[in-house]
């Protein structure tokens, strides 16, 4: 499928008049310029949205999804990519407890108001994310409006530390989340070690939300990340992890399901081998 990129600059409001630019990308079917496609809002990680992020990005439209990347600093500095570097990491690292929450939520209100408004969308919106950005996914997913959401390695949501002051409610608001979602850590990730994995986990199972929770073997943070990942790039495991997305969004987003029935888990299943 052919990929068409392009950027909006949409105005945002939360943390003073600003605007947030949004890269999309958009598949395209030759001699049907009125198909229309499921949306997915792309949150990056620490470093906005980097050539590993748009590569991400282009994977994803490559399956008929439209995408939208938001550049999340643009309160603090312009939508170019920080580097992955040390003053690059301290820079992604500082603004993300600079930045209110509330710009965070709006941001993603924004971008999913957008795919939306968009005639060659089918009205059906998924979030995903890395690092930071799986983070944002997850609270991308109180809004009603996402159906599915697959989160990489989300950091800060077991500590409640995102954003300024850092003391973030997310956990706490677990429970808003309607759609269907998927966690994915590397058992190796010392960013969201073994205590905070299982308390998301217990805290999803409390607050009733339908959820698939992988913990990878030996993943260590950021195992996706195809440059500059510092030894811990994994083609196959980060495969294995993409298939579990498009079936997840394949499911949710290309199909329409009517409204869901019954609980978290779905039907339980008979007592026999």
């Amino acid at each position: 499928m052919l990929i068409e990129e392009s950027h909006k600059d949409v105005p945002t409001k939360a943390d003073g008049d600003g605007n947030m630019r949004i890269f999309l990308f958009h598949p395209k079917i030759p001699n049907y310029p009125h198909a229309r496609f499921p949306a997915v809002v792309l949150f990056s990680e620490i470093y906005q949205v980097t050539g590993p992020v748009a590569r991400f990005a282009r994977q994803m439209a490559g399956h008929g999804y439209i995408v939208a990347a938001p550049s999340s600093y643009h309160e603090f500095t312009g939508p170019e990519p920080l580097a992955y570097d040390g003053p690059g990491t301290d820079e992604g690292n500082q603004y993300k407890i600079q930045k209110k929450v509330a710009a965070y939520d709006e941001d993603a209100a924004l971008a999913v108001t957008m795919l939306l408004d968009l005639p060659t969308c089918n009205g059906r919106v998924g979030a995903t994310g890395m690092c930071l950005g799986g983070h944002l996914a997850f609270r991308a997913a109180f809004d009603t409006r996402v159906a599915a959401a697959v989160c990489y390695f989300a950091t800060d949501i077991h500590s409640h530390s995102l954003g300024a002051g850092k003391n973030d409610d997310s956990l706490q608001r677990a429970g808003e989340i309607r759609g269907e979602i998927i966690m994915i850590h590397g058992k190796s990730d010392p960013h969201v070690p073994a205590p905070g994995r299982d308390l998301i986990r217990t805290t999803l199972h409390e607050k009733n939300v339908t959820f698939s929770f992988y913990e990878i073997a030996g993943a260590q943070h950021a195992f996706i990340r195809d440059e500059l990942s510092k030894g811990r790039y994994d083609p196959y495991i980060s495969n294995v992890c993409f298939s579990m997305l498009l079936e997840l969004f394949g499911r949710v987003l290309r199909s329409d399901l009517g409204k869901r029935e019954g609980g978290a888990g779905g039907k339980e299943g008979e007592n026999v081998c």
